[in-house]
């Protein structure tokens, strides 16, 4: 007796579910490798800062945890752009990261706020600059620097 052959169309869509799972499993740990401190820090414009995030309050989060919006549609071009011009910089021999631009501050701003928002419920002067980061610039780079001395970001 003749066994009954499976369909094409099966095993074509078997093959696709299979690999579109571990292309999906690979972009997930691909995203969360280049999420984290010892990756950004590979760029020798990321050494200080990596350094100085390690020794802060925020050392459990990632560098994205912050520097990246949450949300996967938004975050990924984010990323890329952000990947492209940091990658541009670092060829072209700079010392210093670059400074954030508006787009940056801004997710950066909705970060600090997501993560610290039963804190600014009590705080009055929180509409006082546009983002966080033009009073508390330093904060996850230079805890040890005294507030007096530290510079607010860029206008």
């Amino acid at each position: 007796m003749d066994k009954p052959r499976s369909s094409p169309m099966i095993k074509i869509f078997l093959c696709g579910l299979i690999g579109g799972v571990a292309l999906l499993g690979i972009a997930a740990y691909a995203m969360t490798v280049s999420d984290s401190r010892p990756f950004c820090t590979t760029c020798h414009l990321m050494t200080e800062a990596g350094v100085t995030h390690k020794m802060s309050t925020h050392a459990d989060l990632s560098c994205n945890d912050c520097h990246a919006p949450h949300n996967l549609l938004a975050k990924l071009p984010f990323k890329a752009k952000e990947a492209v011009r940091d990658f541009v910089y670092n060829v072209q021999g700079a010392d210093l990261p670059l400074g954030p631009n508006s787009v940056t501050r801004a997710v950066v701003s909705a970060n600090c706020i997501a993560c610290h928002a039963q804190t600014n419920v009590n705080v009055a002067s929180m509409n006082v600059k546009p983002y966080c980061v033009d009073c508390h610039r330093n904060v996850a780079h230079m805890r040890h620097k005294p507030v007096s001395s530290r510079m607010v970001a860029y206008e």
